[in-house]
């Protein structure tokens, strides 16, 4: 007579729900951001003192019209320094931001999240709601959220 199980009967264990995790959970909120007329100067400024890649770009009613980073800015370094002029005052965050942003949205899984960052090689994503600028998410903010999903529920 053959022994058909060691570990006795087996009961259904209950499904563990998966929590979702929301973009909205980590994005930042408190955001610096820059004006279409403010001088690349000052967006250079800024960047350097608070020590970010980027930012968007929004009108007087909180609306995203574009959004601006280290790269923009250092080719507006690279065609006035080419010529050895100084930097035209003209230069402003208008002229050299990119104006159509790609955006994310605040109820995305996170995990859904680190897809369309693969996916655009994008460093940052702004978050809109109803045309107004809420936040933003950025490669690290998915990392801490990812290592904060490994805390709770990978073993």
């Amino acid at each position: 007579m053959g022994i058909k199980s060691f570990q006795g009967k087996r009961s259904n264990s209950p499904e563990k729900k998966s929590e979702l995790i929301l973009v909205s959970d980590y994005m930042t909120k408190n955001l610096i951001t820059f004006k279409e007329n403010q001088p690349i100067e000052d967006v250079i400024d800024s960047l350097i003192k608070n020590k970010i890649s980027g930012g968007p770009v929004i009108n007087d009613k909180n609306e995203l019209i574009g959004i601006i980073s280290e790269g923009d800015c250092m080719k507006q370094i690279s065609e006035s320094r080419y010529y050895n002029l100084p930097m035209d005052t003209n230069n402003t965050v208008g002229k050299a931001m990119i104006k159509q942003v790609e955006t994310i949205d605040g109820n995305m899984n996170i995990l859904d999240a680190v897809n369309k960052f693969l996916e655009s090689k994008r460093r940052r994503f702004p978050i809109v709601d109803n045309g107004k600028l809420v936040g933003q998410i950025s490669q690290k903010d998915v990392l801490i959220a990812a290592m904060k999903l490994k805390g709770n529920t990978w073993k």
